[in-house]
């Protein structure tokens, strides 16, 4: 993969420079500082076609960015200050000292996220605490709905950073650092948010394996269309410790499987990395999995047994700040949903490069919906509503659907033959909404749109800047 950088371009000659958010956020900032912002940057949210909660097992996931985005307008200034506001009166406004930046992991306010970006690259670059930013922060991402709207604030913040402080970091190592740093605020993800939103290009999905980072091109067959729809149950990641707890759960079945098998499991983090020591192919390791770990939850004295280790160590080695309360795991469920999820990954991906008729649709579909009983039965991510709502979908007439992101609640994504995708959202929307016009919003066809950019809001800032 070549090393690119985020592009900048003039507001004036983007697709942006007829947005009415974009125009919304304009005004809002000269109401907010009384000047005009030098530049506005965005970062896209995404849906992940397949491969969920894998990423942080080390596994290839199948994502697309999308047109609803993250938008920060901003402006530089000497005054060493960190001046943060909203267009939605909900979020409330924050300033603070770029030395001084303390991030929140109890129930972290949309701005611990922006601090995340900033102290990633900051931290990073070493930057100047002199230089401030004056920023304004809308979207038209909908917030906790499994789209990635958490991270695409992370990623428009350390870009807004890095430009604002005229230095140069690729796509990759932006997503690194933002991989990073999301952690500042507790939530121990993967990568994949991060990748799709700097790497992604029009009109591809993206096929992304980690360690190291490598993004490849997937054309999404012709006949397919991919719907997004809500299940109106909202769930932020970093505000609970469902996701963190996947993570430990994976983590710990990842050091008895090695254990058991005769490896240094104090040197394993990640299941990939069992099947990677052992040579097996997935499809092995998910045969093996019931004859080394049980059904039946695992207690920390359980674990300890197992690993001939005392508490501290396991808390030490094993368990992150916010799981150390956590007092039983789930291991056979969670390894082997990551397993066959990463088989899937696989499986779509060899589809993806095939012929596009109607029986590559239905396989594709099919692994979709196998990803979601996976989802809800092995990795218990999904909720009622989920269930519900993909039922749905396949009743009007998906081929496949299932959740998307992090699970329980959000939305799920629906593969629809194209020459079907009318009637498709008409059933839904007769069926799910029932003439509210702002859920209706919430239900949408999409492709896969471009990465994160830099848009250029005056003409006298025009020109190359190595970014």
């Amino acid at each position: 993969m070549s090393v690119d950088v985020v592009p900048v371009v003039p507001l004036s000659s983007s697709h942006f420079s007829t947005s009415a958010v974009i125009s919304s956020l304009l005004s809002s900032f000269s109401s907010a500082f009384a000047s005009r912002p030098s530049f506005v940057s965005v970062a896209p949210g995404r849906v992940n076609l397949i491969g969920e909660h894998i990423d942080y097992c080390g596994y290839a996931v199948l994502p697309m960015a999308l047109d609803q985005s993250i938008l920060i307008a901003c402006r530089a200034t000497d005054t060493g200050m960190l001046r943060l506001s909203n267009t939605d009166p909900a979020y409330r406004a924050f300033t603070t000292s770029t030395s001084e930046v303390h991030i929140s992991r109890d129930k972290p306010e949309w701005f611990n996220y922006f601090l995340c970006g900033f102290k990633g690259v900051s931290d990073h670059l070493f930057l100047s605490p002199s230089v401030g930013l004056d920023v304004v922060v809308s979207g038209t991402l909908p917030p906790s709905a499994g789209l990635s709207s958490s991270s695409a604030l992370v990623c428009c913040a350390a870009v807004t950073t890095m430009f604002a402080h005229k230095a140069c970091l690729s796509q990759v190592q932006l997503a690194d650092i933002c991989a990073t740093c999301e952690r500042f605020v507790g939530t121990q993800g993967g990568g994949m948010d991060q990748a799709i939103s700097f790497t992604a290009q029009r009109g591809m999905a993206k096929l992304i394996e980690f360690n190291p980072l490598r993004v490849f091109d997937v054309r999404l067959p012709d006949g397919a269309a991919f719907v997004i729809s809500h299940s109106g149950v909202e769930m932020n990641k970093a505000a609970t410790a469902d996701f963190n707890t996947r993570v430990v759960e994976c983590r710990l079945a990842a050091q008895l499987l090695a254990k058991a098998q005769g490896l240094d499991w104090r040197g394993v983090r990640r299941l990939v990395d069992v099947q990677q020591a052992l040579g097996l192919s997935l499809a092995d390791m998910v045969q093996l999995c019931p004859n080394v770990l049980r059904p039946e939850p695992y207690s920390k004295q359980d674990v300890c047994r197992l690993l001939e280790i005392e508490p501290d160590e396991l808390a030490s080695t094993s368990l992150s700040a916010n799981t150390l309360h956590v007092g039983e795991f789930q291991l056979l469920s969670r390894a082997l949903h990551v397993y066959s999820e990463a088989d899937r990954v696989q499986q779509f991906h060899r589809l993806c490069q095939s012929s596009s008729d109607e029986q590559i649709l239905v396989q594709l579909g099919t692994l979709m919906n196998e990803s979601h009983a996976s989802c809800r039965d092995l990795y218990e991510c999904s909720c009622d509503q989920l269930d519900r709502l993909t039922d749905m979908c396949r009743a009007s007439g998906a081929l496949g659907s299932r959740l998307t992101g992090a699970g329980w609640g959000g939305c799920a994504v629906s593969l629809v033959p194209a020459s079907r995708l009318d009637e498709f959202l008409c059933a839904v929307k007769d069926k799910l909404y029932a003439g509210d016009t702002r859920r209706e919003a919430q239900l949408f066809a999409t492709r896969p749109a471009a990465g994160a950019s830099i848009l250029l809001v005056d003409d006298d800032e025009k020109g190359q800047h190595a970014v």
